[in-house]
């Protein structure tokens, strides 16, 4: 028998004028999140049973990116992405495109264990759902107050906005996004925040499971997939480590991210620390982003390049720490 470890991530790149309230407000859910992680796994839940539970709340909760609260397209809907991982068989299971399913990580884990298929997408994603009996509202119901006037932002700019959050007046004004010296595969981007959540657990047994959700980007173009439901790149687990990313989709899929962490521990040998350090200096080129992660050992460890990253983590010896910066 082994020590439980978890770790939750509400998304990397925080604006560094993030108001105080904002900040208190995302470390409660963070908190909140933990605790709901830590009851299950002293109630000897597996650890794939724990992080899809953790993401759902995720989702629920309107703060971050993903489920109620998601990024909206151009066109001013919704179309969410998940993905869940069991790091024993590396098993898997994604969806993206969803519209109208309540829990996309829930999904996720449907088609990992009732599909023969570890992908579907769009219309074949949704008819999927209906299948098997989610729970499914109308696309309204994810679209926030907030998130309308943020696309109406992101389109005076004409860019994509990440920091859908923080009015972006004054320095940060959506009108100078244009000139911002962040880019995202070539192209001008502006204030870096995308708020992705994501779990990543070992249980007291060394089964190690991620998942990963999101909305994706604030005016992103319809029918875009970012790396939060690729396995490998978003998100992964195996019988070393489980892992999920938040940042920059483009450049995490480039550097397969999360699957570089177990990649190094198996073949460099680098422990849990040594090597989520190791990716976020070396593999990530001009890119911005943060990982979470757990090893089989009961190991916690997150890394990231950006400003800060909403996260918190536990460990059975009971250490607990919840942070943004």
């Amino acid at each position: 028998m082994g020590a439980w470890a978890i770790a939750v991530h509400g998304g990397a790149g925080v604006d560094p004028n993030l108001p105080k309230e904002r900040q208190e407000e995302a470390k409660r859910l963070l908190t909140r999140c933990l605790d709901i992680g830590i009851f299950a796994l002293r109630s000897n839940l597996p650890a794939i049973d724990v992080v899809e539970l953790v993401v759902r709340e995720l989702e629920t909760d309107p703060l971050f990116n993903s489920g109620r609260g998601s990024a909206l397209t151009e066109n001013g809907t919704v179309e969410m992405e998940a993905s869940i991982m069991d790091g024993p068989k590396r098993r898997c299971g994604a969806v993206s495109g969803l519209t109208t399913v309540k829990n996309p990580v829930s999904l996720a884990r449907l088609v990992m264990d009732k599909s023969p298929h570890s992908y579907l997408a769009f219309s074949g994603a949704e008819e999927f759902a209906r299948k098997q009996g989610v729970e499914v509202v109308n696309n309204e119901y994810f679209i926030t107050e907030d998130n309308v006037g943020m696309l109406k932002l992101a389109k005076e700019a004409n860019s994509i906005l990440f920091d859908y959050r923080i009015p972006t007046i004054g320095t940060c004004g959506a009108g100078a996004a244009m000139d911002s010296p962040l880019q995202m595969n070539g192209l001008p981007i502006s204030v870096y925040a995308p708020e992705t959540v994501g779990c990543v657990v070992v249980d007291k047994e060394g089964r190690c499971a991620a998942a990963t959700s999101t909305g994706g980007l604030m005016n992103k173009m319809t029918g875009r997939i970012g790396d939060s439901p690729l396995i490998g790149a978003g998100t992964y687990a195996s019988d070393l480590c489980g892992v999920s990313c938040t940042g920059e989709g483009e450049a995490i899929i480039r550097s397969t991210l999360a699957r570089e962490v177990a990649a190094v521990m198996e073949y460099k040998g680098l422990n849990l620390h040594e090597a989520v350090d190791y990716v976020i200096k070396n593999r990530l080129d001009e890119g911005k982003a943060g990982l979470i992660a757990v090893s089989k050992n009961g190991e916690v460890a997150c890394g990231f390049n950006t400003t800060g990253m909403f996260r918190g983590c536990a460990t059975e010896d009971g250490f607990m720490e919840v942070g943004v910066w």
